[in-house]
C-alpha cells in the first residue's frame, strides 16, 4: 500500500507543478515557438541536444518535427545532436566530452537556425559549450532548464528564450520539459496549418 501512496503522490506532485509552470512558462514557450517558426519558415533548422533523459527529449522533439506531431504536414527540419555514435565518440575521444555538441553546432549551424539546449541543472558543460557555439553562429538559443537555470540562464542573450521549470527534482523538471516541447510542436503546427479542434 505504501508504494501505491508514493505513486499517487508523484502524480499529484507532477500535476501541481504543471499548474504552477503554466503561469510562469506560457509566455517563454510561446516565444520559443515563434523563434522556431521564424527559423523554419525562413529555411532554417532546429538543432537539439541534451544528456541522458534530456537526450531522449531531444530525439523525441526531432522525431515529431521531421515525422509529424498530431497532424499530417511536410517534415520540418530538426536534427538531434545526440544520436550519431561515431561523431559522439570521435569528438569525445579526440577532444573531450564537453565538445560533443559544440563541434556539431559549428559544423551544422547557420545564422538564423535555432538551438534547443536541454539541461535540467542548467550546468552541463557540453550544453554550455553548444550554446557558446550557437552564439558564434548567430543562432537563437532556446534553453530548457530547471532549478533556477544555473550557468545556462546566465549565458543567454536578450534574443534567446529561457524555459526554466521552477522545481528541484530532475524527474519533475523533465516531465514539464516534455509538455513544453509538445506545446512548441502544437503551436508551430497551428501557425502553419491553422486551428484544429483536438480530436
Amino acid at each position: 500500500m505504501m508504494i501505491e501512496q508514493r505513486i499517487q503522490q508523484q502524480f499529484f506532485d507532477s500535476a501541481d507543478l504543471k499548474y504552477q509552470a503554466a503561469e510562469v512558462l506560457t509566455k517563454p514557450i510561446a516565444e520559443a515557438a515563434q523563434a522556431v517558426l521564424g527559423s523554419i519558415t525562413a529555411g532554417g533548422k532546429v538543432l537539439v541536444c541534451g544528456n541522458g533523459g534530456s537526450a531522449a527529449d531531444a530525439q523525441h522533439f526531432a522525431a515529431e518535427f521531421v515525422g509529424r506531431f498530431e497532424r499530417e504536414r511536410p517534415g520540418l527540419a530538426a536534427v538531434a545532436l545526440t544520436t550519431d555514435t561515431s561523431i559522439l565518440t570521435a569528438i569525445g575521444n579526440d577532444y573531450d566530452f564537453n565538445s560533443i555538441y559544440s563541434k556539431q553546432v559549428q559544423a551544422l549551424g547557420h545564422p538564423g537556425d535555432v538551438l534547443i539546449a536541454i539541461s535540467t541543472s542548467g550546468n552541463s558543460g557540453n550544453i554550455l559549450a553548444a550554446v557558446a557555439a550557437a552564439h558564434e553562429r548567430e543562432m537563437t538559443v532556446i534553453a530548457f532548464s530547471g532549478r533556477g537555470g544555473g550557468k545556462l540562464a546566465a549565458q543567454l542573450r536578450e534574443t534567446d528564450v529561457n524555459v526554466c521549470v521552477p522545481h528541484e527534482r530532475t524527474a519533475r523538471i523533465q516531465e514539464v520539459h516534455l509538455l513544453a516541447l509538445h506545446c512548441i510542436c502544437d503551436a508551430v503546427d497551428t501557425q502553419l496549418l491553422g486551428e484544429q479542434d483536438p480530436a
